[in-house]
């Protein structure tokens, strides 16, 4: 399967504009993983910010889009049309969960902005690979059964060699040592902010105020609803669960060590 062009290359150049006049402004942050791991809700509590400003739209698939980097340096003015700040704005950012993921998005994002701080947010892999794969299914980007899928992982994707494969990777994306490894190379621990689904599932009030002040905005109030899953209530087998579990288990040992977590939740 072909992989889609997913970015803004296609967006008119009559939508550019600057930043209200204001110089040299540089987006200050980026929601950068992880997929299915709670970005959308997290982009959610951030939009309701008074100081922060997202974008217009949630994966404006910038710094994953290779085609804009193609002939070296883009136009950042087609990624700055997306945001509108107000007199109120602080800071401005944006949430694409794949740039933590791919593998080109962290020297571009750096060479961007270094100062540009990150905020991921993980889940348990094993949760996370099969709630990709019915995402994908549910679009029809997928026809296996998540049991043959997984097994076939590695051999499906290297249709798109050299790049990652944008939809097969259920177990890849959830190699997060690796991938925050790869994130660390670009840019100091102080500037990339490690949270937990469980953790903004169960206040999202005391994750917005470390968000806060990782940020530099002031604490605001979140009006929090309920986070609904769009999952249908199906469970995977056993067997795929034991699989997956497997399959991770030296990536949560290097991630525990990395993090200081304890993630043995995630493992049962």
């Amino acid at each position: 399967m072909k992989q889609p062009g997913a970015g803004l290359s296609d967006w008119r150049p009559d939508v550019l504009r600057d930043f209200r006049g204001v110089v040299n402004r540089r987006i200050d942050f980026v929601v950068a993983g992880t997929q299915k791991g709670g970005t959308s809700a997290l982009a959610r509590f951030l939009r309701m910010h008074p100081q922060i400003c997202m974008a217009s739209t949630k994966e404006l698939h910038f710094f994953d889009d290779d085609r804009l980097f193609a002939s070296g340096e883009p136009d950042y003015e087609i990624y700055h049309a997306q945001f509108s700040p107000t007199p109120s704005a602080r800071v401005l950012g944006e949430a694409t969960p794949v740039y933590m993921y791919w593998k080109p998005a962290a020297a571009r994002m750096r060479a961007y902005n270094p100062a540009l701080k990150l905020i991921v947010i993980l889940r348990n892999p094993i949760d996370r690979a099969w709630s990709h794969w019915k995402m994908t299914t549910r679009r029809g980007e997928e026809s296996l059964d998540f049991s043959t899928a997984i097994r076939t992982e590695d051999e499906r994707c290297r249709e798109a060699a050299p790049a990652q494969h944008r939809f097969y990777s259920y177990i890849d994306r959830g190699r997060y040592a690796s991938q925050l490894r790869r994130l660390r190379e670009f840019f100091p621990e102080e500037q990339i902010l490690v949270l937990r689904n469980e953790e903004l599932r169960a206040d999202a009030q005391v994750v917005m105020d470390r968000v806060s002040g990782f940020l530099g905005v002031d604490p605001a109030p979140v009006r929090q609803r309920p986070l609904r899953s769009s999952e249908d209530g199906t469970a995977m087998s056993a067997a795929d669960r034991e699989f997956l579990a497997q399959a991770f288990s030296a990536e949560l040992d290097a991630l525990e060590e990395m993090l200081g977590w304890d993630c043995s939740g995630w493992r049962r």
